[in-house]
């Protein structure tokens, strides 16, 4: 059964986005970032090239020739998803089979319309039974 994380209180959440994929890059751990909206997933693509100064997040579309070989995959679509341990969502929705991946990251910011979007998504992940872990990162 799927696992999902809601990390929540989140200054913004394409930024949290990238210190959490760098912290995932670091543990050489894979990901595969849900971004169906293509101005989110333009945003997200230009800041894993310059979240930190002289830093580069190695990542690439799903569906690029090198999508194997590297661990950040961004993904505006997850009809035919490869299996990964972990997906991050950044859609306001839960995402097309999730159950897919062991996990599933959430990020939540302070905005209100984005808190009401992640309230309906944990109702939807606990009515398919998910576990589901909060933790809140305010002051971190």
């Amino acid at each position: 059964m799927t696992k999902v994380f809601f990390y929540h209180n989140v200054q913004d959440r394409l930024g949290a986005a990238c210190s959490l994929l760098a912290k995932l890059c670091a543990q050489k751990k894979e990901c595969t970032v849900f971004a169906p909206l293509p101005e989110r997933y333009q945003t997200l693509d230009r800041l894993l090239w310059t979240h930190a100064p002289l830093s580069f997040l190695p990542h690439c579309d799903a569906h690029a020739a090198l999508a194997a070989e590297t661990p950040i995959l961004l993904a505006q679509e997850l009809t035919a998803p490869r299996q990964r341990q972990r997906l991050l969502n950044l859609d306001d929705a839960i995402p097309p089979n999730f159950m897919h991946f062991a996990n599933v990251l959430e990020l939540v910011s302070q905005n209100e319309a984005d808190r009401q979007h992640a309230r309906q998504r944990f109702r939807d992940y606990k009515a398919r039974g998910c576990e589901i872990v909060s933790v809140d990162m305010a002051g971190r």
